[in-house]
């Protein structure tokens, strides 16, 4: 089975959100707009991006 990635975007602000909003960008590693992380697909990172899926987009790759 090919390990499978999440690539996360921010593209909204935190500015005005919620503090447990703006924390769990910092704890995906997004501080600046348009930045782009690679976190490995796992039900703990899914769960952080639920709770912030109005800020973010998501998208599968394969490494």
């Amino acid at each position: 089975m090919a390990d499978r990635k999440l690539r996360i975007t921010k593209k909204r602000s935190a500015i005005g959100r919620v503090e447990v909003q703006k924390r769990t960008l910092v704890a995906l590693g997004l501080r600046r707009m348009h930045q782009t992380v690679v976190h490995p697909d796992r039900p703990e990172i899914r769960g952080m991006i639920f709770r912030v899926a109005h800020l973010v987009e998501v998208e599968e790759v394969d490494e």
